[in-house]
C-alpha cells in the first residue's frame, strides 16, 4: 500500500461525515427526500444525499492521495455521469431508460476510453478450454456492466443493505490485492470504504430511523465502482484472480437480481417493475425485524464472498467454482420460487409472525 492512505482514508470519512451534516438538513430544500409509501419500508421523510457526500469525498481524497489519476479519467466521468443522473432520478424519479441510457454511456467509458473490458471468462467449463469472447467482448462486457449496476441498485431495499454488500465485496477485492503484492490496486478502493463506513453511522442506527439514504447517486456509483475493479482485477495478463472469483464476490446482489428479472420477464412484466419479491422482502414477511434480515444477508455475502476467497487462495479449479456458483444459483432460484413456503417455514423455524397465513 502507498504511505499516507490511513489518512486519506480519514481524509475520506471525514469529508463525508461533514458533507452529510451540511447536506442532510438542506435537502428538503432542494428536493432530496424520499416519501414513505408504496413499496418503501421507512414512516418518516428522509433525506437521499448519501450518494453525493460519498461520491464527493471519494473524488477529493482520491485527488488528494498524489496518485497517479490520468489513467481514472474515464472511471471518474463514468461516475460523474451516474451521479448526476441518478439526483436526478432521486429528484423526480427518470424513466427506466433514461437511468439505461446513462449506465451504458458510463460503461462504454469504461470499456473504450480505459480499456476496462471482459475478454475471457476463464477456464469455466473444463479444465483445459479458457473461454475468450474475441468481438463479443465489448458487448458482453456492457451488458454485464449494466446489469451489475442495476443489481446494486435493486439491493437497496432496507438501511444499509446495499452499503453492506458492497463493503464485503471491497473489502475481499482489497484483500487480494495486497496478498497478491499489488496493493497500490486497491488505493482507491480504501477512501471508498471509509466514505461507506461514515455513510452508515448515519444509514444504520442502532437506535431510530435513518437519518439518510443514499439514493440512486449512491447506489448507480458504488455498482459502477464494483464493476470497474471487479473487471480490472479479473482480467489482463496481470490479473489478480479469476474472471469466476469476481462472481463469487458479488454473488448475493447479482444472483438475487438475476433470479427476480427472469421471473418479471417470465410473467409478462417489466425486468425493472418493482416489487416484493427481492430476498429482504422474502425475510421481511417473514416476521424479521429490518436489522435482522440486514444481519442475515450481510452473513450470506460474507459465506459466498469467503468461498470465493478460499477458491482463490487454496487455487480450486476455475470449473468447479463456476459449477459450484450454477448449484447456489438454481437453488436460489428453487426457493425464491416458492417463496411463500419459505417464508411460512422460517416464520415456523424462528417463532414469527409472518405476513402470510401459514
Amino acid at each position: 500500500m502507498p504511505e499516507g492512505l490511513g489518512s486519506v482514508a480519514a481524509m475520506a470519512f471525514s469529508i463525508t461525515t461533514l458533507l452529510l451534516w451540511i447536506l442532510v438538513p438542506t435537502a428538503a430544500r432542494i428536493g432530496l427526500v424520499d416519501h414513505p409509501g408504496g413499496h418503501r419500508h421507512h414512516t418518516q421523510p428522509t433525506p437521499l444525499v448519501g450518494g453525493i457526500a460519498m461520491a464527493m469525498a471519494f473524488l477529493l481524497a482520491a485527488l488528494a492521495s498524489g496518485l497517479s489519476l490520468s489513467a481514472f479519467r474515464a472511471f471518474f466521468g463514468g461516475a460523474l455521469i451516474l451521479v448526476m443522473v441518478g439526483i436526478l432520478d432521486d429528484m423526480r424519479e427518470l424513466s427506466p431508460r433514461s437511468r439505461f441510457l446513462a449506465q451504458l454511456l458510463a460503461s462504454f467509458l469504461m470499456v473504450v476510453e480505459a480499456g476496462v473490458v471482459i475478454s475471457d471468462l476463464g477456464y469455466l467449463l473444463v479444465p483445459d478450454l479458457r473461454l475468450t469472447l474475441g468481438v463479443m467482448a465489448i458487448p458482453f462486457t456492457l451488458f454485464a456492466a449494466t446489469g451489475l449496476m442495476n443489481a446494486v441498485n435493486m439491493s437497496d431495499g432496507i438501511d444499509g443493505l446495499s452499503a453492506s454488500l458492497a463493503l464485503v465485496t471491497l473489502l475481499a477485492l482489497v484483500l487480494i490485492a495486497i496478498t497478491g503484492g499489488q496493493g497500490a490496486r486497491a488505493s482507491l478502493l480504501v477512501p471508498l470504504i471509509a466514505a461507506l463506513l461514515a455513510f452508515l453511522l448515519f444509514n444504520l442506527r442502532p437506535r431510530g430511523h435513518a437519518l439518510v439514504f443514499m439514493g440512486d447517486a449512491g447506489s448507480l456509483f458504488l455498482g459502477f465502482v464494483l464493476c470497474w475493479f471487479l473487471i480490472h482485477f479479473s482480467q489482463g495478463p496481470n490479473r489478480l484472480m479469476a474472471p469466476v472469483t469476481a462472481l463469487w464476490l458479488i454473488a448475493l446482489p447479482l444472483i438475487d437480481t438475476l433470479v427476480i428479472m427472469t421471473r418479471r420477464v417470465a410473467k409478462g412484466r417489466s425486468p425493472f417493475r418493482a416489487d416484493r419479491q427481492h430476498c429482504h422482502h422474502i425475510l421481511l414477511a417473514a416476521g424479521f425485524s429490518p436489522k435482522q434480515a440486514l444481519g442475515i444477508l450481510v452473513l450470506l455475502a460474507l459465506s459466498t464472498a469467503g468461498i470465493g476467497l478460499a477458491g482463490h487462495f487454496l487455487r480450486v479449479p476455475e470449473y468447479l467454482m463456476f459449477w459450484g456458483f450454477v448449484v447456489l444459483f438454481g437453488l436460489y432460484a428453487w426457493m425464491i420460487n416458492r417463496a411463500w413456503q419459505l417464508q411460512c417455514l422460517l416464520g415456523r423455524t424462528f417463532h414469527l409472525h409472518t405476513s402470510r397465513t401459514c
